[in-house]
């Protein structure tokens, strides 16, 4: 298997970053203590309800927030052995795409609709490896080959209005890949997809990842996806994380309320006729949290010591 010229041993380690965004009323604590660790060449998940602070982990780690509108308070990022908090924007812009890329949620959002795939490719492709256009193209052709994507050539000349939203979702795997980088953040990539389109894009960035020897760190609110996924997981809640383990641990012996009352939720766990049940209450506000467990004021087995 392929390494992508980084050290498999390290990948992307997470050390107690804490992160708030000021505001008028105060500072919103939306990270509180993040430790996460990718030491080996595996998929983990980062799992948990919308707006719990996940893709604000990873887009701190690799210096995709906007400078000026956050604090980090605490902490520390290394990836591949680099401090990606004290680098410049000159220095993050060779980290992104080069020793890590981002599959995003949205290709619409991500791809510029105005330019033709294959330039988009080329372009990523010729910024950060010393290749001719001509062999960009190539590049290009077989990785959208190898995404399933039957008439690549057609597929270069379209533009993104032209293609389905699996296409475009193939089209983003195929520029994260493009540059051969050793971690991939892959951040609710199959949310907007049908199941069926689902699966294909999932097995895309397995395979692809096995093939290259990538890292990934697969953000999802859907635990059915994770768990055909991830080798481990992380569970957050509030902008902590609350459970962390082997999926199958976490998924069949979970130790923390917040993760037992997401399984509960889920429908095949509901027997049929039998109403759906869902979490009470809402987050805590996260200007003012609640000492102890945030968990707490939502959580049926609490108790004073929480």
């Amino acid at each position: 298997m392929a390494n992508s010229a980084q050290d498999p041993s390290e990948a992307l380690s997470i050390s107690g970053l804490s992160l708030e965004f000021p505001t008028f009323s105060g500072p919103v604590k939306a990270l509180d203590n993040i430790s996460i660790e990718i030491g080996k060449a595996e998929i983990v998940g980062i799992v948990g309800e919308s707006g719990r602070g996940k893709s604000v982990t990873t887009m701190a780690a690799t210096g995709l927030l906007p400078r000026g509108r956050y604090d980090i308070t605490a902490g520390s990022v290394s990836l591949f052995g680099r401090n990606t908090l004290a680098m410049d924007d000159n220095q993050l812009q060779h980290v992104r795409g080069k020793l890590v890329s981002t599959i995003f949620q949205e290709p619409m959002n991500a791809l510029n609709p105005s330019i033709r795939i294959g330039r988009q490719l080329t372009d990523v492709i010729m910024a950060h490896e010393k290749r001719t256009l001509a062999e960009a193209r190539r590049i290009a052709h077989d990785i959208l080959a190898d995404m399933l994507i039957g008439e690549p050539e057609r597929v270069m000349r379209a533009y993104p209005f032209e293609l389905s939203g699996g296409m475009r979702q193939r089209v983003l795997i195929a520029m994260a890949f493009s540059s051969n980088p050793g971690l991939i953040i892959a951040d609710e990539p199959t949310t907007a997809l049908d199941v069926t389109v689902q699966a294909v894009i999932l097995r895309l960035i397995q395979n692809r990842a096995r093939k290259t020897g990538a890292f990934v760190v697969f953000i999802s609110h859907n635990i059915a996806v994770v768990s055909q996924l991830c080798d481990r997981l992380y569970v957050m809640y509030a902008g902590r994380i609350v459970e962390s383990g082997a999926t199958r641990t976490v998924l069949e012996a979970p130790q923390h309320p917040y993760m037992q009352a997401l399984l509960r939720c889920l429908p095949e766990r509901v027997a049929p006729k039998q109403e759906l049940e869902a979490i009470p209450g809402a987050v805590p506000d996260l200007l003012h949290p609640p000492a102890g467990c945030y968990f707490r004021a939502r959580c049926k087995e609490a108790v004073e010591r929480c």
